[in-house]
């Protein structure tokens, strides 16, 4: 079966909006229960988009993308969602595109940058105090002198 393409566009969060033409699909047949249908119809959807390759995303946000997307990357480096939950093809297909727009839009998110901290005084001397305990418990143990 060839691929076909969604007509509208998908729009992630206002800001990023990857084209149609990007997001080849194909339905194959699901599997589970499903009674006569799942004999019938090809309900569930592959869904595709070559991240790497496109203009909407920047560097950054697909550097994140690689990342969180690690498990779900084909051979050639296509992200590839699946989805079978619904009965019908246009209901997987928009479990397809939701789930491709909620990983996007988790890489679209910049990590927080971490600030170097150090301990305070009083949590060195906290620190220090607890090592000094545990080694004075340890060092009355030991042989009992006989008598």
């Amino acid at each position: 079966m060839l691929p076909a393409t969604v007509a509208e566009d998908l729009d992630i969060d206002g800001r990023v909006l990857i084209p149609a033409a990007q997001l080849p699909w194909t339905a194959v047949r699901a599997q589970g229960p499903g009674g006569q249908n799942v004999n019938k119809l090809s309900t569930k959807i592959d869904l595709r988009f070559d991240f790497e390759n496109s203009s909407a995303l920047t560097a950054a946000v697909k550097a994140r993308l690689r990342v969180l997307a690690s498990g779900r990357l084909d051979a050639q480096g296509w992200l590839v969602m699946t989805a079978q939950e619904e009965r019908s093809q246009t209901g997987n297909l928009a479990c397809a595109r939701e789930k491709i727009a909620g990983l996007i839009r988790q890489a679209l998110v910049p990590p927080k940058p971490r600030r170097k901290t150090k301990p305070s005084r009083a949590a060195k001397r906290r620190r220090l105090d607890g090592k000094r305990a545990v080694a004075e418990k340890k060092s009355t143990r030991g042989r009992v002198a006989g008598d």
